[in-house]
C-alpha cells in the first residue's frame, strides 16, 4: 500500500477541527507524553496550543539538543534551469510567466558549484524547474556526475520521476531528493495547478516512495504554507513523515518548512502563517519526531532564522540565489524566454533585471540576504556550530 492510499483514509480534516476545540488540559497532556501521536500533533499546532509557545519551545530545544546537540548544518541551492513545462500559479517559473530563462551547461553548473564551495559549502541542492527538452535524465546525471568529484553531498529537487530514472542519478553520485507536495488539499492544489504534468495529486504524492527504492539515502518533504489551510497542512506532512518513518527507514527523513514569498507573475497567497505560528510549528513537529531534520530556507528573514536557530532547526540554506547563474553570472549570454517549447530571443523582462544588467528571473524573491559567511558567524555567536560538510562518499565506499 503507498501513501495514497493511506492518506485517503486518514480524518485529517475532521481533526484539524476537533484540535480547533480543545483547551488547555488537552494541550498539557500531549506535552507530557513521550510518544505523542498525530492528535497530539493537533493539538500542540492548535489555537490552544498557541498559549504554551514557551513550554513548546523549551521543550524543543532540549529535545533538538538531545539528538543533535549544537549544530547547524549549512547548504546552498545550485538553480540548474528555469524552464517550465508546468502552469503553477505561485511559481516565478510557471511557464506562461514572460521570464528571461536559461538552463546552464554542465561546465557552468560546475563554474557555480566551485564558487559554492570557495564560500565553504559541502552540502549543495541541485534545482531545476521540470522540462523534459531542456532538463532531460541525461543532463541531471553529467550534472550530478561532474560534482560529485568535488562536493561531497549533492542532492536534487527536480521534476518527479519513475524510480528507474532516479537509479541513474544515485549511481551518479546523488544522495538526497527533495520534493514539496506543495499542497495536501486536493481541491487547492487542483486550483493551483493549472497544466502540465504536476497536475497529478497521486504522482506527485508517491514521489518519496519511488526516490527512496531507487536508492536515495536523504528524503525531504514539505508543504508550501500559504496555499491552504496551515494546521491541516502541517498535520498532513506529519502523516507523511510518520508513513515514510515506518515503510521507508533505511532513508534519513527531512521536512521542510517554507512560507510563500514574493515571485514573478506576482501571486498573492491564499492564507497567513505569521511567525508566531511558524515558530509554533517547528515546536510541534521537532516534538513529534525528535530524529527528523527540520530545514529553514532563506525564505525567511534573518531575525526570525536566528530567533529559530535554537528552538529545533537543524539545516539552513545561506547566502542563497533562486536563479541559473545567481553565484557567477554563468549562462548570462544565452538568456531568452520560451513559449510554447520554442526559445524566443527578447530583450526585456520586467521580472529580469537589476542594477547589474539582466539575469535570469529567479523562483521566488529571498528574505535572508546575509552572505553564507555572514550566517555562519551568527550561528557561531550563538554557541552554535556551523557544520559546512553533511558526510562524505567514503563512508559508503
Amino acid at each position: 500500500m503507498s501513501f495514497v492510499s493511506e492518506f485517503n483514509a486518514l480524518p485529517l480534516t475532521s481533526l484539524v477541527k476537533r484540535s480547533r476545540e480543545v483547551g488547555s488540559a488537552a494541550v498539557r497532556e500531549s506535552l507530557m507524553k513521550s510518544s505523542p501521536t498525530l492528535t497530539d500533533f493537533a493539538h500542540l499546532i492548535s489555537p490552544a496550543g498557541a498559549d504554551f509557545l514557551e513550554t513548546l519551545g523549551r521543550r524543543s530545544q532540549q529535545l533538538t539538543q538531545q539528538r543533535f546537540g549544537k549544530v547547524i548544518r549549512l547548504f546552498a541551492p545550485l538553480y540548474l534551469s528555469n524552464e517550465c513545462i508546468n502552469n503553477c500559479k505561485y511559481c516565478g517559473f510557471s511557464r506562461d510567466n514572460p521570464i528571461l530563462r536559461v538552463t546552464l551547461g554542465v561546465d557552468e553548473v560546475l563554474r557555480e558549484a566551485r564558487a559554492l564551495a570557495e564560500a565553504g559549502f559541502r552540502n549543495v541542492l541541485l534545482v531545476a524547474g521540470e522540462h523534459p527538452r531542456f532538463v532531460s535524465n541525461h543532463y541531471l546525471r553529467d550534472c550530478v556526475a561532474a560534482l560529485h568529484a568535488e562536493i561531497p553531498s549533492v542532492s536534487l529537487e527536480v521534476g518527479p520521476m519513475e524510480t528507474a530514472d532516479y537509479r541513474p542519478l544515485v549511481a551518479a553520485g546523488a544522495d538526497g531528493l527533495v520534493v514539496y507536495q506543495e499542497t495536501y488539499d486536493r481541491a487547492v492544489y487542483s486550483e493551483m495547478h493549472t497544466a502540465g504534468p504536476k497536475r497529478n495529486f497521486d504522482w506527485r504524492l508517491e514521489t518519496p516512495e519511488r526516490a527512496y527504492a531507487a536508492g536515495f539515502r536523504r528524503i525531504g518533504i514539505g508543504a508550501l504554507y500559504g496555499l491552504a489551510d496551515w494546521q491541516y497542512e502541517a498535520l498532513c506532512v506529519a502523516a507523511h513523515a510518520e508513513y515514510l518513518l515506518r515503510n521507508c527507514w533505511k532513508a534519513y527523513l527531512t521536512i521542510s518548512l517554507p512560507r510563500l514569498r514574493p515571485c514573478a507573475g506576482e501571486f498573492e497567497p491564499l492564507t497567513h502563517v505569521s511567525d508566531r505560528e511558524l515558530v509554533q510549528l517547528v515546536c510541534a513537529f521537532r516534538i513529534l519526531f525528535p530524529d527528523v531534520g527540520l530545514v529553514l530556507s532563506t525564505r525567511e528573514p534573518a531575525k526570525l532564522r536566528d530567533g529559530l536557530i535554537p528552538l529545533g532547526i537543524t539545516l539552513m540554506s545561506a547566502g542563497s540565489h533562486t536563479e541559473p547563474g545567481g553565484y557567477t553570472g554563468a549562462g548570462k549570454e544565452h538568456l531568452h524566454q520560451t513559449v510554447r517549447g520554442r526559445i524566443v530571443q527578447t530583450g526585456s523582462s520586467e521580472w529580469a533585471t537589476n542594477g547589474d544588467g539582466r539575469h535570469a528571473t529567479g523562483q521566488f524573491d529571498i528574505a535572508d540576504q546575509r552572505p553564507a559567511g555572514e550566517v555562519a558567524e551568527h550561528i557561531r555567536r550563538l554557541g552554535y556550530e556551523p557544520v559546512w560538510k553533511d558526510w562524505d562518499a567514503a563512508l559508503t565506499a
